[in-house]
């Protein structure tokens, strides 16, 4: 066994990654997103024609009604590409009962195609294939870029998106539900909200908060002014 020196483990401590595999992270985010922009959005659009009262029975059925939403669109999303991944698991699996020298001669091909001599992806082909369980893996990241070890939990996308959607759609509802029943007031909590998300969002990803903010705000508001437009002219045409 061969000691780590300590310059291997600063390697290893700076050269730590985020999980992009497991799915709950993107989940969470576009949760989050989508239930500030689209709660704050229909806050926006009712009060511009509505009484406080229908906005926050509106806000409230917006958050419920989202949040279920987008818990079984995730749950469904990712349950459907795992799917798609153990179909493969199966094409591949069959694929090497019926021709085992044509697969070890592909991923000779794609070793060389590494930049590996031919005699040393020869070498690492034949290891590789003593195990065809790890031989199939290892043949459908390179095909494909997913390993089927590491698929994403459903559940965790779906619960990530349903507590996220719920969250970020009840920020701006924050002051009606505190009894302070202004537009401007849900507006601002909204857009804070959206400001909070978006440095988050960057920060993970190592980008400028101050850009995520913004980017975020910007977009966020382009919508919400629609929505209002919309809304206060649909109330015009009504009276």
């Amino acid at each position: 066994m061969v000691a780590m020196t300590d310059s291997g483990a600063a390697h290893v401590e700076d050269h730590r990654h985020a999980d992009v595999t497991g799915g709950w992270l993107r989940a969470a985010t576009f949760g989050a997103m989508d239930g500030l922009v689209s709660n704050t959005a229909l806050i926006a659009g009712v009060a511009a024609s509505a009484d406080a009262h229908t906005v926050v029975i509106s806000g409230v059925a917006g958050l419920l009604a989202g949040s279920f939403s987008m818990a079984l669109g995730e749950y469904t999303s990712v349950t459907t590409a795992n799917e798609q991944i153990d179909s493969e698991v199966h094409v591949e699996r069959a694929s090497f009962r019926r021709q085992p020298e044509a697969e070890q001669a592909e991923l000779v091909a794609k070793l060389v195609a590494l930049g590996m001599s031919a005699e040393t992806a020869a070498k690492a082909s034949e290891e590789i294939h003593q195990d065809d369980h790890k031989a199939i893996n290892f043949h459908l990241i390179q095909e494909l870029g997913v390993d089927p070890q590491e698929k994403p939990s459903p559940w965790l996308a779906a619960g990530s998106s349903f507590v996220m959607f719920a969250v970020g759609a009840v920020i701006p509802l924050i002051p009606y539900l505190l009894g302070y029943e202004l537009l401007w007031a849900g507006l601002a909590f909204g857009g804070f909200g959206l400001m909070l998300a978006g440095a988050a969002a960057a920060r993970i990803t190592r980008r400028s908060p101050a850009w995520g903010s913004a980017r975020q705000l910007t977009f966020g508001a382009v919508a919400i002014a629609a929505t209002y437009l919309v809304g206060h002219l649909i109330g015009v045409a009504a009276t």
